[in-house]
């Protein structure tokens, strides 16, 4: 009897684990893995991918080798309920498989991947809008556990949710050209490397960091080439069937993780590529990701055409805010200056904001329509720059971007749009006869002068974007009011009508 009931046991944990086992939370992944060849090189001669089916719907995803006879493919569901799947291959051992798992529904913070909503800004998945406070961090995967670590806990403590980061390692200056701790692919720059054997270690070692990211809550925005190996290691000296398969290759193992964005260059004009091969990247991206993650592409001196269908948005590095209403209405995207300068003590032009600056222009290009992304660049003994390697963060910008954050939070999710005249002087977000937020930058005036509807009533709160304070301004206000103000930079003034 004891030995039935053993057996009874061990049928139900079995029968569990299976169950556990074929089940994944709508938006997070699936992953199926195979054993196979290893002769030849397996990453180019073996061709492996699945067809995802649910009811009637049915999804295509390329598959990868994992290195030491392992073949994986990897699939992001949607839709709760029971999914099929049959891999497809050249290969005899891979063909045909067949299989199924449960999808359950998205929980807790999973709100699924972030896209366009409403023409000009952001949304997750399940409609909850996602305002970007981004920030920059180039090579910090490609940095020591330690230092890794240690990024990851300052995030931690911010309202980051999007972060830039590189798939390659970065030289530049004396402020980054330490040696990663895995490379991307077999070889080395002094025996040459063999762009058509990826290094499976260095992918997974990225994922991780862009799971570790997820937690967070941080959008990965992936910047898949950039100008700056400059001969360290020469790994941008692929041509472009080697460029093509990697990436496909990079799209197969993360694209069906939901936070991942596509950033298809930092400075693309540097690279010096015609615009036919950019088109082949995109057109690359448009067909493989079977989830069509934001996709962008950020300029130094020229500007993309980002009028190109596979463009979701606007990723813009400028200094120059003024213009930013003219872009969203050129072009009809969202907006995102990713590049605004950086706040720091650095001699490079680049990279000596002050806090107050770098956090007037948050402010501005989101009064303006647009959001902004950060970066940090002061001095370390080290040369341990936020920018570059991650670490600690010493400015002071990056709780009062939190600050304006909350402020996002707290503005109508539906029919705000940023005023916009001729004279293009004034900076301020309306919702007809609901709600305004004008700022006032770095003037210093004593007074506020306002021109609300009169046949509403509004209450009126005096933000100091410094220091993160809101103070309600007594009574209730209809028509052309004034209202006093402290008399110095970084002041806001919010207007909500009155129910």
């Amino acid at each position: 009897m004891i030995r039935v009931k053993l057996l009874f046991i061990t049928a139900i944990i079995i029968i569990a684990n299976t169950l556990k086992a074929n089940t994944v939370e709508q938006y997070s992944v699936h992953e199926i893995e195979l054993k196979g060849p290893v002769s030849g090189n397996p990453f180019i001669d073996v061709k492996l991918s699945a067809e995802f089916r649910f009811l009637n719907r049915t999804v295509f995803c390329e598959g990868f080798y994992d290195g030491d006879g392992i073949y994986k493919i990897r699939f992001m569901p949607d839709i709760p309920g029971d999914w099929t799947y049959i891999t497809k291959s050249n290969i005899k051992e891979l063909d045909k498989k067949k299989g199924s798992f449960s999808c359950t529904a998205a929980s807790g913070n999973n709100h699924g991947p972030v896209k366009v909503r409403n023409v000009y800004d952001f949304g997750y998945a399940d409609g909850r809008p996602f305002y970007p406070v981004g920030t920059t961090c180039y090579a910090w995967v490609h940095q020591p556990d330690e230092l890794v670590n240690q990024t990851l806990a300052s995030l931690a403590k911010t309202r980051f949710n999007k972060i830039r980061m590189t798939v390659m390692p970065k030289d530049y200056d004396v402020y980054i050209n330490n040696e990663p701790p895995f490379y991307p692919f077999e070889g080395s720059k002094e025996k040459g490397w063999d762009f058509n054997r990826p290094n499976p270690e260095f992918f997974r070692n990225f994922e991780k960091k862009i799971l570790e990211l997820q937690k967070l809550g941080i959008e990965a925005d992936v910047i898949l080439f950039h100008p700056y190996d400059n001969g360290h290691w020469n790994l941008d000296k692929m041509n472009r069937e080697q460029a093509a398969f990697n990436l496909k290759y990079l799209i197969a193992r993360i694209a069906s993780i939901r936070n991942v964005w596509w950033s298809m260059a930092n400075e693309y004009d540097i690279l010096r590529k015609t615009d036919e091969e950019w088109e082949k990247y995109f057109r690359i991206i448009q067909e493989s990701d079977p989830y069509q993650h934001l996709c962008s592409i950020h300029n130094g001196m020229e500007w993309y055409n980002h009028s190109k269908p596979w463009i979701t948005h606007l990723s813009i590095q400028t200094a120059y805010l003024q213009d930013i209403q003219d872009w969203r209405e050129l072009y009809n995207k969202p907006v995102i200056i990713d590049e605004c300068v950086y706040e720091g003590n650095i001699p490079n032009d680049w990279g000596n904001l002050t806090a107050e600056e770098m956090m007037n222009r948050f402010w501005i290009s989101y009064c303006r329509g647009a959001y902004c992304t950060h970066g940090e660049t002061y001095i370390h003994p080290e040369n341990i720059l936020w920018w570059s390697k991650g670490g600690k963060l010493y400015g002071k910008s990056a709780e009062r971007i939190g600050f304006l954050h909350k402020i996002m939070t707290e503005t109508p999710a539906e029919g705000v749009y940023p005023f916009h005249n001729t004279w293009n002087k004034e900076t301020y977000l309306i919702k007809e006869k609901e709600f305004y937020l004008y700022y006032y930058g770095n003037s210093q005036q004593a007074k506020a002068r306002l021109y609300l509807p009169k046949d509403v009533k509004f209450r009126l709160e005096v933000i100091d974007a410094w220091n993160m304070t809101v103070t309600p301004v007594n009574g209730e206000f209809s028509g052309m009011t004034e209202i006093p103000l402290p008399g110095k930079p970084y002041i806001a003034v919010r207007a909500i009508k009155v129910k």
